[in-house]
């Protein structure tokens, strides 16, 4: 078996300087990301005749590890709320091995006795969040995303009516948030940063957004 070797980190993603902001692109319409736009979108991608291919497949090295990657999956959920769709996010613990500190959607690896990675997904969910699957409607799975930490992540795009109660498991979650998905889909919000890491040129999107924390106050999240 061969050793996966320790791998270096970003100590603060926000000392990496930004190549580009994505201002040039065109923002969608408000009514493109309604709930009945998001279905129908998901559906034609989903679509056999459509096959769907992500913009970039992941963030692993090529050929970093003989082994393969260990089964992964995350749970994209959105919040149908009365002010409009809104994406729920969650900040890592920092003690935890991989990805300490980091906004993330919530899942992890897949155990033996989940029947595939939409059970996966929930089931983390529901373990990390506390989000039920009884108020989760599964919307459809998006390309397979490979980490540098060697995991296929496959996300699972979900809708998910209020109300519901969130319990966080204090271990691996320090919070649950949410941002409203037009913020996140606006071009101009995207920064690449670029930079040099083990020898290989790496690049990550980020996107700052300010808002409230679960006391109610003011809070800045470093999405990235």
């Amino acid at each position: 078996m061969s050793v996966r070797p320790r791998r270096e980190r970003v100590a603060d993603p926000r000392a990496i300087p930004v190549a580009r902001v994505d201002s040039h692109l065109q923002s969608l319409e408000p009514a493109q990301l309604a709930v009945a736009a998001v279905r129908r979108r998901v559906a034609e991608r989903l679509a056999p005749q459509a096959g769907w291919v992500a913009e970039r497949t992941g963030d692993g090295l090529p050929g970093s590890s003989e082994d393969p990657p260990r089964e992964a999956a995350v749970l994209v959920p959105l919040v149908a709320r009365h002010d409009g769709v809104h994406v729920l996010l969650t900040q890592r613990t920092a003690h935890l091995h991989d990805h300490p500190s980091q906004i993330s959607f919530p899942g992890g690896r897949r155990d033996p006795e989940d029947a595939d990675l939409v059970a996966t997904a929930l089931r983390e969910a529901r373990e990390e969040i506390g989000l039920q699957p009884g108020c989760v409607e599964v919307l459809g799975c998006m390309p397979i995303y490979r980490t540098v930490t060697h995991y296929a992540v496959t996300p699972v795009l979900a809708l998910v009516r209020p109300p519901f109660e969130l319990s966080l498991d204090a271990f691996e979650v320090a919070e649950a948030f949410e941002v409203p998905l037009p913020f996140l889909m606006t071009p101009a919000h995207h920064r690449r940063h670029r930079f040099e890491m083990s020898g290989q040129q790496r690049q990550f999107l980020s996107m700052p957004w300010q808002g409230v924390n679960g006391d109610g106050r003011p809070q800045d999240y470093f999405i990235w």
